[in-house]
Parts: C-alpha cells; structure tokens; sequence
C-alpha cells in the first residue's frame, strides 16, 4: 500500500490500520460497521467538513489552494450522493471514513490533510448535533402546525356542549372547545421542551478531537460561526462523549407522543358508537376483513401504538450511557439507530395528526345528549347552597341525597319540582331553575381558564396569534442561519 494513498479500493488494512499486522475478520468488519444506517448523516459530514477545511486555511494550517481543492470534491461528493451515485462501501465502516474515501479518489492524498486537528470522535458528535438541530426545528415547525389546527378548531367548537369527565365519568358540563384547547395546552409544553432541547444542542464539539484537544493552532469559535453553533463545547473529554442531548431530544418526543397518545384515546372512545361524539372521514379509516359495517379509527390506533417504540428507544438511549466511562466509546454507535427512528417516527404521526384533526366532524346533538347525563349539573345546586350561606360540605351533602333521590325517580334535578327540592334544603327556591341550565352552567365559568364559550374563543385567538409570531420568528431565524445542510435539499409538501 502506498503511503499516499490509504484507500485503496480492496484494502488490506483500514486507514487507522498503522499499527496492525493482520487483516479485520469479515465477520467483525460486519458487525462493526455502521455506515448502513449513519449514511443519513451525509449533509452534515459534509457540511462540517467544509467548516473545518476552511478554518485550517484561514489558521494557516492548510496551504493557499488547499481547502478550495477539499470544498470542490466535498461538494461533488454530495452531489453524487444525492443523486444516488455514491458508492458506499462497508469495509470503510462509516459515512466519515467513505467520505474522506471519496474525497482521497477525486483530490488524491490532499485529502488526509482534512483530518488535521480532527478525531471521529468530534466529528459524529458535531454532525448527530447539526442533524438533531435541523430535525427538532421541522418537528417543532409540524407542531405548530397541529397545535393550529388544534385552536382553529377550539374556536369552531366553542359554544359545543360536551360531557367533561374524571374517572372517564360524566362529571360537569364544558365545551368541545375547551376540551381541544386542553389539547392545545399540552403541545404548547411539548414544544418548549423542544425549544429547551433545541438550546442545549446549539453546542460545537468539533476541535475536541479524540478526547484532548490538538497541539494544531485551531480556531473553534470560527468554526462555530461557520456552522451556526452559539457556543463551543467547553470541555474536550464531555465533548466527544456526551449524547444527553439525543437522551432529551428523546424524552421530549416520548412526552410528545404521550399526548397523542391521550388524543388518540379519546379519538378512538369519541368514534364508537356508545359515545359517538365524532366521525373522521373514510380517508383516515379502514373496514374489517370479516365484518362488512366496520368503520375502524386505524390512524389514531396506530399513532398510540408507535407511542411505545419511541418510549423504548428513550430506555434504549439511557441503557445506553449508564456505565460508559470517560471519554468516547464505541457503545456510542448505537445512539443513531434509535435517534433516527424517532425523528421518522413522531414527524410521521405529527403529520397525520395536523391533517386529522381538521377533518373531525363533531355531532354536536349527540354531545349535548351526553352532556345532560350523569346528573353533571349536581355541582351547580351545591355551589347554589353555598351562595345562600350552606357551609360546602353541608351543600354537597344535600346535593348528593338530592342525586339519589333524582335517580330513583328517574328524573333530572330539575325534574323533581320546587317541592322534590326543598325536602333535601329549605334555602332552594325558584332562583335556582335557571342555572340548573347547561348553557348558563359554562357561561358562568367565565375566567382565565374556564370553560365559558367567551373565554374558549379569546383563548383560540390568542394561540393563533401566538403561533403565527412564532412562525414569522422561526422564518426569520431559519433565513439568517448559516451552516443549514439542507440548502439545496428537496423538501416534502409539509414543510
């Protein structure tokens, strides 16, 4: 093998191989190899790879000519690769080392000068962080487009009588739309812990090295510039072994598919005929093999069932840095496989979902019908007791025997008359009819928060309005980013 080339297209040894005699098992080879699923991460490779060529000639470190000649053949590279071109060879045993491969048969042994003041161990890092950026923003970007699907639909729905329950009991009466801004709530927090992820990542590990730095007169800061980063890893060693960021990344996603998760289930419970609070359109459903009148949520059903795969490789991931010892470890190839699988995972269902929820026809009849049941306006007498000075528990006491009694009889709390009334408390007089009402019970429930149609619809266009700041700030931002590896990259129809 000549010294000038450490690539040759059947090598005998690997490129780190100065120090070995004999050739790697096949079988080990194989099983070592990681470039049959880090291959995603060939943009950012390249991207950083293009950073870091150009800081080692503005440092000096790469002579006039040099890192002109580096960025062409990287970019020809890319080039081939998507266009599907490439050819990616497993006993290179990652996208790195075929990259730099690449490189070598187009520029020749000027290529070995690219991994000056480099290791792979800061290099994956950087390039698992440029990848799991790009990725929370568009995961963040499907978000808010659920999370106004989810308002615009609250405000459609706000004057729409449905049962609130606990214990999945009927308990009092709210609106439909202050059941899907609770909804909304939810994907609000999960998006700032996305966000709080999104700042923790924003971390260069690149100029690491192995574990200790170089002796090469680097510039990292400029590489950080270079690449978009806010901050530069203080601390070689935590640097190249850190992946608490895919560990959060990942407990934010489970949290996330938790709630849709929840959405799901009530989907699902709304759908069936017992309740039969909503129908989704054909499109979004399938039938059964056997039973001609089925009519089955599949969509909703499966997005809670892929809940569970991203809950694994959250275990996955913290298994996975539990016991490693300072500083890298190959055990940290294993952190891709799950990252990536729940990036494809919870965009998937997020894009389901943003078309979903928009298509839900509520039946609105048949949710005030449930609305009426269970005796939810039994709160309503006790805090009509209390108004005419019962202490609460006494109130609630009356209230419950007044139920009981209801119940018995077969008749709602308004049904039973002044008369039935009174025997359970002298203080119910004709006053308290009117607000035994369903409509004025939500109405009355006018606060910050409560359930009041009013409240429901100022709370939907304060999230509207919220979201669409939120999407003038992150085009903003995402126009004056630099080190974007996606320039130039197709793009699907929801983003």
């Amino acid at each position: 093998m000549s010294p000038e080339d450490p690539f040759p297209k059947k090598p005998l040894k690997k490129p780190w191989g100065g120090r070995f005699s004999d050739a790697a098992d096949p079988r080990a080879e194989s099983f070592g190899a990681s470039v049959g699923f880090d291959s995603r991460l060939y943009r950012q490779d390249i991207t950083a790879s293009v950073a870091h060529a150009r800081m080692l000639a503005e440092t000096g470190i790469l002579r006039p000519g040099e890192c002109e000649r580096i960025v062409a053949g990287l970019e020809e590279i890319r080039a081939e690769i998507e266009q599907g071109r490439f050819a990616w060879r497993e006993e290179l045993e990652d996208v790195h080392m075929n990259i730099e491969a690449g490189l070598a048969e187009r520029i020749g042994a000027l290529a070995g000068k690219l991994h000056t003041a480099r290791s792979r161990n800061d290099q994956v890092a950087t390039d698992l962080r440029l990848y799991l950026r790009e990725e929370t923003r568009r995961i963040e970007e499907l978000l808010r487009r659920l999370m106004a699907a989810v308002a615009e639909r609250a405000g459609d729905e706000a004057d729409t009588l449905m049962p609130g329950m606990t214990h999945l009991q009927a308990a009092q009466p709210v609106t439909c739309g202050h059941h899907l801004m609770a909804w909304y709530e939810m994907l609000a927090r999960d998006r700032g812990r996305l966000l709080d992820c999104l700042a923790r990542l924003d971390v260069l590990p690149l100029g690491a090295a192995a574990l200790a730095g170089t002796g090469f007169p680097i510039d990292r800061q400029r590489c950080a510039e270079l690449l978009g980063f806010r901050q530069v890893a203080r601390n070689s060693m935590d640097a190249v072994s850190d992946r608490d960021f895919c560990v959060e990344f990942a407990a934010a996603c489970s949290l996330l598919m938790a709630h849709l998760s929840r959405f799901s289930e009530e989907i699902v419970l709304w759908m069936s005929p017992p309740f039969g609070f909503v129908e989704l359109p054909e499109r979004y459903c399938t039938g059964s093999s056997i039973m001609p009148q089925k009519k089955n949520p599949d969509l909703p059903e499966l997005v809670r069932g892929k809940t569970g795969r991203v809950y694994g490789h959250l275990v996955a991931l913290l298994t996975l840095i539990k016991a490693q010892p300072l500083a890298y470890n190959r055990d940290n190839q294993e952190d891709k496989e799950p990252v990536f699988d729940i990036v494809d995972t919870v965009r998937d269902c997020l894009r389901v979902y943003a078309d979903l929820v928009p298509a839900l026809r509520f039946r609105r009849e048949r949710m005030r019908e449930a609305a009426a049941a269970g005796y939810p306006e039994a709160t309503e007498l006790a805090d009509y007791l209390v108004g005419k000075g019962m202490p609460f528990r006494a109130a609630h006491a009356a209230a419950g025997r007044a139920v009981r009694e209801a119940m018995a009889q077969g008749k709602t709390l308004a049904g039973m008359g002044l008369a039935g009334l009174r025997q359970f408390s002298e203080h119910i007089a004709e006053d308290l009819f009117p607000r035994l009402d369903l409509e004025r019970i939500v109405t009355s429930r006018d606060h910050i928060g409560g359930t009041a149609p009013a409240r429901v619809r100022e709370a939907a266009r304060r999230a509207r309005a919220f979201l669409a700041a939120a999407a003038e700030e992150a085009n903003g931002a995402a126009a004056d980013a630099p080190g974007d590896t996606d320039k130039g990259a197709p793009k699907s129809a929801a983003e």
